[in-house]
């Protein structure tokens, strides 16, 4: 099977003009070079393309199989020309970037500025949101490219692992609860905390976990970031949930107890998701590149 973009054109334009001279005309082909092209695809396939009568030509079974695939090969094409025109002239745009609390604060700063750095033409418009609601922008095209915890269902869009990304408990080494190895979110709940600005994706996600459990959180006072958090659950303000890679960055002094959340939500990954990773304009494809390295 030998074919090339003016075949595939060419087959296209007949097809939807009816006849091959009308498709010869529109592909700049004279009409025997156009028919000796069409007879050409068929013989190598060994099957009849069009069926052939007084007013025209219309696609047999075979043809129309062809023809679906000759609309994605020239929608690729086109996507080519685009995405080589934008390298040709250097990546230009802006990407829309969906994250929860967590990936905007732990992960992403140096990734995204040394992308930013390398990209001068690029954009980027971030926006922090709770999973939940990443999912629901991405799936109706209100945003390229998210990220967001394994605690949601986001089985109808692509994803590609981003981080692993366990919460913790945080205390002064002297809080009560200390002494405890392993606890539940919910046997917490009794005692203050320390929570994240009320608006953050962590603070909504915590807040709606300790409601499914039938129970509030005491949140005694309120920190900007992470560090806030540690900062002051470290002087004993309260307890606090902070990912991993966060507990693990404090220095001290003081000392901060950390222990493992026994839920399923708290042992969580981040992932990288869109809707179609290969349909992302050049400039998204070359953010995803990067956050997957």
């Amino acid at each position: 099977m030998h074919f090339d973009l003016i075949d595939l054109r060419l087959f296209q334009h007949t097809l939807a003009c009816g006849n091959i001279t009308a498709g010869a005309q529109r592909s700049h082909l004279s009409l025997p070079a156009a028919s000796a092209r069409i007879r050409a695809m068929e013989a190598s396939l060994g099957i009849p393309l069009l069926e052939r009568n007084r007013r025209g030509v219309q696609a047999t079974p075979a043809g129309q199989a062809l023809l679906q695939h000759a609309r994605l090969i020239g929608q690729q094409v086109e996507r080519l020309q685009f995405d080589l025109a934008q390298y040709a002239q250097g990546l230009q745009g802006q990407v829309r970037l969906l994250c929860n609390t967590a990936a905007l604060s732990e992960y992403l700063p140096e990734l995204l500025a040394g992308f930013l750095a390398d990209y001068p033409a690029i954009d980027l418009d971030i926006q922090e949101l709770p999973s939940l609601r990443i999912v629901q922008a991405i799936t109706q095209g209100a945003a390229d490219i998210g990220i967001l915890s394994t605690a949601v269902t986001s089985e109808h869009l692509q994803t590609l692992p981003f981080r692993d990304d366990p919460l913790v408990l945080i205390m002064p080494t002297d809080h009560p609860l200390a002494i405890r190895t392993k606890l539940r979110f919910a046997d917490t709940l009794e005692h203050g905390y320390v929570g994240l600005s009320a608006d953050s994706a962590l603070a909504l996600h915590l807040e709606e976990q300790a409601l499914h459990s039938g129970r509030r959180m005491q949140v005694r006072v309120r920190a900007e970031g992470f560090d806030g958090v540690m900062r002051m659950v470290a002087h004993g303000a309260g307890l606090g949930v902070v990912p991993l890679a966060a507990a693990r960055r404090w220095q001290g002094p003081p000392a901060l107890h950390k222990i493992a959340l026994q839920e399923p939500w708290a042992r969580r990954q981040l992932l990288l998701c869109a809707r179609d990773f290969a349909s992302l304009p050049g400039h998204g494809r070359a953010l995803v590149e990067r956050l997957t390295a």
